[in-house]
């Protein structure tokens, strides 16, 4: 069959159009009959919720899933995509939410995998040459003769992004792209996909964040049940109508919180110190008091210590000195199922793999840490019937989507998913006895607004309770709505802790780079 022309395409003219676009899967419908236009030059936000069909979507354009009924038109012309070959072969790109690289190869290694040219003699210098000009234009900064493994986050998805674009794409999809990146490695994202964009790439940008529809978007597309509900000039849009037209419903951006009397110290960390997996000190005489009724926030860069510190407190972390006590018992170095016991509950960073088992169930899920425990279980025999209703039960309680209480955690999206965890944990081995310790590890990170309300007012409900809360976030605006208390961690040691009433963003910015603070109170 003879090629189809190419389109001259001027400012404004589309790029991609999909028409009518739905996809069944055996148990939900996860996309219906949705229409959607990505234009030449621009950025298009696809707003919504966890689970609202927006990677779906983009992963019928990329050629990951096959549409169940409609037209997908790429440069004016009906596109037939089988697979991500084809995708490729129309100028269409896609970085992925969970990257996509091999780590024992390099970079430029992982960027001409899987072309066929050169097809017999592969010219290294040549291609990393390249990998390096293109770096260099779009403000995308890495060695191309590193191995991946010795790369950041934000480093590998450089790597990737410089694949799309080594293969000339011109219509990059982008899912959830700062879910992994500190606040200065978004920056510098966004400073490379506006030059791309001004080149007159067209680029959607999935995400769930508010901040940053308006910071970078030029159109935003809103899902929700996989339906598109609307699509609106973001210059036009307000956040709150945004909002709403993700969840269905008013979203408080402000949560209230009730006035609590704290109580007597239930966690206590004293002058502990602990190794990172490199085998390097990572804490250094971290010492804290939480009482019950009270949130301790901990603020920092990523990677100065907050994972030691929680691994330390739940028992996945082994310290080299201090003590860890929780009301009163000694479980320093004692394994996660003795602490678990002490009515610790921990929400790691993490999510698949140390949070939940991906081939597991939801209710497998929902009851691994209690199935040894009555009701659970009898005599050494688990009740499947008390786990099901149980986790019933919890997925109503806790507002999770889910096709059934029987399918695999790794088919919910990553909202869902944190709400399992955040069930299993708080639920405890029965609902007569809370958590007296929660240690909550960026629990909000890369949920939706729906989802972000909804886990941050069950941290505040515990707190009402009587349970001693400590959360580690990268999101100030977080640390300083939900906490009494807030310290900052920088290079494995507390550069200050200020009460509420001293709760200052500069003064934060500061300790975080490093500065001690001079009025802040002891912890």
């Amino acid at each position: 069959m003879e090629a189809s022309p190419k389109v001259a395409l001027s400012p404004g003219d589309l790029l991609v159009e999909l028409k009518g676009v739905s996809k069944q899967f055996p148990e939900v419908l996860a996309v219906d009959h949705v229409d959607f236009q990505l234009r030449r030059g621009e950025i298009h936000a696809l707003l919504g919720e966890n689970g609202a069909g927006k990677t779906t979507l983009m992963n019928i354009l990329y050629g990951i899933f096959r549409p169940t009924s409609g037209t997908v038109f790429v440069k004016g012309n009906v596109a037939s995509i089988h697979s991500p070959r084809d995708s490729i072969k129309l100028g269409i790109g896609m970085v992925h939410q969970h990257l996509k690289v091999v780590e024992p190869h390099t970079v430029v290694e992982n960027i001409i995998l899987g072309l066929k040219e050169p097809r017999y003699v592969l010219n290294l210098m040549d291609a990393t040459q390249r990998v390096k000009a293109l770096a260099e234009k779009y403000g995308l900064p890495v060695d191309p003769n590193s191995r991946i493994w010795q790369l950041s986050i934000g480093e590998r998805q450089r790597v990737e992004i410089l694949k799309v674009l080594y293969r000339d794409a011109d219509i990059l999809i982008m899912d959830e792209p700062t879910s992994v990146l500190t606040p200065q490695e978004t920056k510098e994202l966004f400073a490379s996909l506006v030059k791309m964009k001004e080149e007159g790439k067209g680029i959607v940008f999935i995400t769930h964040k508010m901040r940053e529809v308006f910071e970078l978007s030029d159109r935003v597309t809103v899902m929700r049940k996989g339906n598109v509900v609307a699509t609106l000039d973001t210059k036009e849009a307000e956040e709150h109508t945004l909002a709403r037209l993700m969840v269905g419903r008013d979203v408080l951006f402000q949560i209230e919180r009730v006035a609590v009397k704290a109580g007597k110290d239930i966690l206590a960390v004293d002058d502990v110190s602990a190794l990172n997996d490199k085998g390097l000190q990572a804490l250094k005489g971290v010492s804290i008091r939480i009482r019950g009724g009270e949130i301790l926030g901990v603020a920092g860069v990523a990677g100065n210590g907050q994972k030691e510190l929680t691994e330390a407190i739940s028992g996945l972390r082994h310290t080299t000195s201090g003590h860890v006590t929780i009301d009163g018992i000694d479980v320093t170095n004692r394994s996660p199922k003795f602490i678990f016991e002490q009515k610790l509950a921990f929400v790691p960073e993490e999510r698949m793999g140390l949070g939940a088992v991906p081939s597991l169930s939801v209710a497998d899920n929902l009851a691994l840490k209690s199935y040894r425990y009555p009701p659970y279980s009898r005599r050494s025999v688990v009740d499947r019937t008390f786990i099901q209703d149980k986790a019933l039960g919890l997925v109503k309680e806790f507002d999770i989507t889910t096709p059934a209480v029987t399918t695999p955690a790794k088919f919910l999206s990553g909202g869902n998913l944190q709400k399992v965890v955040l069930a299993r944990e708080l639920s405890g081995r029965a609902a007569s006895e809370p958590p007296k310790v929660i240690v909550a590890s960026y629990p909000t990170r890369g949920l939706d607004v729906g989802a972000t309300e909804f886990v941050q007012k069950s941290l505040l409900k515990y707190r009402e309770r009587g349970a001693a809360v400590l959360i580690v976030s990268e999101e100030l605006d977080e640390l300083l709505m939900l906490s009494d208390r807030i310290i900052v961690l920088f290079d494995g040691r507390i550069m200050g802790t200020l009460l509420r009433d001293q709760f200052n963003v500069e003064e934060i910015g500061l300790m975080m780079a490093g500065h001690k603070s001079a009025g802040g109170k002891g912890t």
